[in-house]
Formats: C-alpha cells, structure tokens, sequence
C-alpha cells in the first residue's frame, strides 16, 4: 500500500504500535521468570549492590543470595571497584535454598577452616628440617622472563578468553597444543588433557607429573585462563595480560622446569582453570570431584595476576583470609632459603580467586599476589589489560620461582598440615 495520505499513514502508524505494545505485554506476561543464580560472596559486596544475603556464614562475613543477571554484573563490578580480582562463587542448582545441603556443607567447612586457621600456632619445629637443596636453587635460576613474556604475548594475543564468549575454547585449545610442545621430550612424562564442566562449555587444563613412591599424594599448582571486561564503555576487548596471562605463563615455565627434574616423589598437578571471571567455576567443580572421590591434596598454590609490582619489585602480597595458615607458614619459610621477596600479608575476601574452592573443600591453599591489594593492577577487565610498561616480568619471575621452590620442596618432603 502506498502511503500518499499523511493522515491515513498516522493512523496505521497508530495502530501498529498499539499492537505491538499488546504482543509484548502477552509475551511479558507468558515469559518463564528468570533463572537465578545461587552464589557466596561477601557479605559488604552484596549489601553495596542492595542485596540483603538469605543467609550468612558468621565466622567469615560470606553471605548466600541469589541474583538475577543484573545483580550478578552489579557483584562482578563492585568486586572490582572493593580492589578484588573475583568475588563470588557461583554454586550449582541444586542450591536451592540457605537449608539446601549445598549452602549448609558450605558454610560448616568455611566454619571449620576458619576455626583451624584462628587455632594454628607457628613453631619453629615444624619446619626444621627445611634446609636449602643446590638442586632446588639450580632449578630457580632457570626460570626465564623471556618465556614468561613470551606467553603473555600468546595468551593476551586473543581477543578475548572470556567462557561465555562466542568461542570459548578457541584459547584453550591453542593453550593445550604450547603446553604440550612444552613438556615434548622432558625427563618426566608430563599427561595433558582437558576437563570439561557442567556450569561451562570453557574447558580446564590439567597437566600431571607422576609422583615416584607417594603417587597419592597430590600437590596443586594452578591458575584461571579466562579473561573477561567489564569496561561500560570502551572496547570489548579482553586481552587479559595481568588477569590471567601472567599466572598461567609462570605455571607453564614452573611446569617445564619441574617435568625435567627428577621425578618427584609426590604426583604434582598443574591446572589452567576455566571460568574463574564467571564465579570460580571450573575450579568449583574439580575440587568438589577431588574432595569426593577422597584424593589426598597436601597443598594448592593459586596464582593469579603476578605482573604489576604495585608495592615495588619483589615485594608481593599473601592472601590471609580462605587461605591455609599452615601453607602460609611453610611458604615463608621456603621464601627465606630461596627466594628472598619481601612478604606483605593482605585479605581479598571470598571468591577473589580459585584458592577459595580448594579451601571450601577443606584443603590447604595458598595465594601469593603480585602486591597488596590497595596497590594491584588497575587496569584488569578492562581492553587496557596488556603488557605495557608497568609490565615487569623480572618481578613475575618470583613467582614461578615460588612455583619450582614448593613443587620440588614439597613435592620430596613428608610435610603436611597438622
């Protein structure tokens, strides 16, 4: 029909909005609600984006709630805007309710690991028979800040590695094949597969080194590989060279140093965990698998963003909160023998990085940063995530050279938490 009449054109005009406006109030109104998404977070990060917990863990401030989607990226921007690198876990469906098992298990083991880490009581006892091995500081000196850099180039060379992003394994698939040339032809047979997730199509890596005589024994050295933005403005893109290249590059150097050593003693495994950005959720997932299928994990290391000395060169921050005060000790007394950083304690909160589902699990972790939490990196999740020249890999050596001291110390030794 042609609209020669100006009149007749405002009047179909008309009609056509008023029945629009109907088609969308009927679909409004036969629209299945939104599907909500139970999380723990901290209780102060909840209360700022106006959501009154439904339950709350007293010992730790980590309160239960469930969020629309648009609460779940108000929690993701405030965790930025509180200096936290995370923020959340997000659990699976089955929590239900703050009486759901899945809420209430959670809450009695961060009531439990709380407990043991107000009771423990460093003595010099515990770790003296810590002595330094020529092997292990031999070990260290090979950690190279070219191959660190290397691998955040590769890595922050994507445009995003976000596990809602239209291609979330593209990364990780290219990821797999460099950690596989990596450890081609090294001393220690290295197995490297993937780890699918029910909560993400991103999938996880884990690389495994058999231990010799205590194969059941597992020490964790791990690290996300996603990355995200939540710049409002700007770009999209997420190249992510702090937030994780810089964590998951110190785990690929630490794992080709160790995979040429002798054989360890203990089995170590290395994981490059999937979508941390989105609520901790591969490394939820594997740690819940490994508490029930009872495996023995003696320790977990987590790095997560090792680039940007906020505090000055070697000078690095230690998470003290969801953290073990075992391991926290034990590593103070390995940074004396090998790598002589200046030691800054600190707190994130709940969920700022994978640390927090190992020790939701129950077992010791531990989370070195690359500066207090006041001074880190102001530029992750954001385009601006990229090696600049704030980058410096001399100081994100430390910590591959953390990684090689613990898997190699702890890895021969019968130490364990009390």
């Amino acid at each position: 029909m042609a609209w020669g009449d100006l009149s007749m054109f405002q009047s179909r005009k008309n009609e056509i909005i008023a029945l629009a406006s109907l088609t969308l109030i009927a679909f409004s109104a036969n629209a299945a609600p939104e599907k909500l998404t139970p999380v723990l977070a901290d209780v102060a990060i909840l209360e700022h984006i106006g959501v009154k917990p439904l339950a709350v863990q007293t010992d730790t401030a980590v309160g239960f709630a469930k969020l629309t989607n648009e609460q779940r990226t108000k929690l993701e921007h405030a965790a930025h805007d509180f200096k936290k690198c995370g923020g959340y876990e997000a659990l699976p469906d089955d929590a239900t309710s703050a009486q759901s098992f899945a809420v209430t298990n959670a809450f009695g083991q961060l009531a439990k690991q709380e407990a043991k880490r107000r009771a423990f009581v460093p003595s010099a006892h515990l770790f003296r028979s810590m002595a330094v091995n020529p092997k292990i500081m031999t070990a260290i000196g090979q950690v190279s800040e070219a191959n660190l850099k290397s691998t955040v180039e590769f890595m922050s060379g994507f445009e995003d590695r976000f596990n809602k992003g239209a291609t979330p394994n593209k990364s990780v698939d290219a990821l797999k094949l460099r950690i596989e040339g990596t450890v081609r032809g090294a001393k220690n047979p290295v197995t490297v597969e993937f780890i699918s997730h029910k909560s993400t199509p991103q999938k996880s890596i884990r690389a495994r080194i058999q231990g010799s005589t205590r194969a059941s024994e597992i020490v964790v050295l791990g690290g996300h590989l996603d990355s995200i933005n939540q710049d409002w403005m700007g770009p999209k893109l997420a190249p992510g060279a702090d937030d994780n290249a810089s964590g998951s590059s110190n785990l690929l150097e630490a794992l080709r140093i160790v995979a040429n050593q002798e054989q360890p003693e203990r089995t170590i495994e290395f994981f490059w965990y999937a979508g941390e950005e989105s609520g901790l959720l591969g490394s939820a997932e594997i740690a819940k698998d490994y508490k029930a299928a009872n495996k023995d994990v003696v320790a977990v290391l987590q790095l997560d963003m090792t680039l940007f000395p906020g505090d000055g060169q070697f000078i690095l921050g230690s998470m003290t909160d969801f953290t073990s005060a075992w391991l926290r000790s034990y590593f103070e007394n390995l940074n004396d023998l090998y790598i002589k950083a200046k030691i800054v304690n600190d707190k994130c909160g709940y969920g700022c990085s994978d640390h927090a589902s190992w020790d939701k699990q129950g077992y010791p972790a531990l989370m070195p940063f690359e500066a207090s939490m006041r001074t880190m990196n102001g530029n992750i999740h954001t385009a601006k995530d990229k090696i600049d020249s704030n980058s410096n890999f001399a100081h994100s050596a430390m910590f591959s050279k953390v990684a090689v001291a613990l898997a190699l110390d702890l890895g021969n030794s019968t130490q364990r938490e009390p």
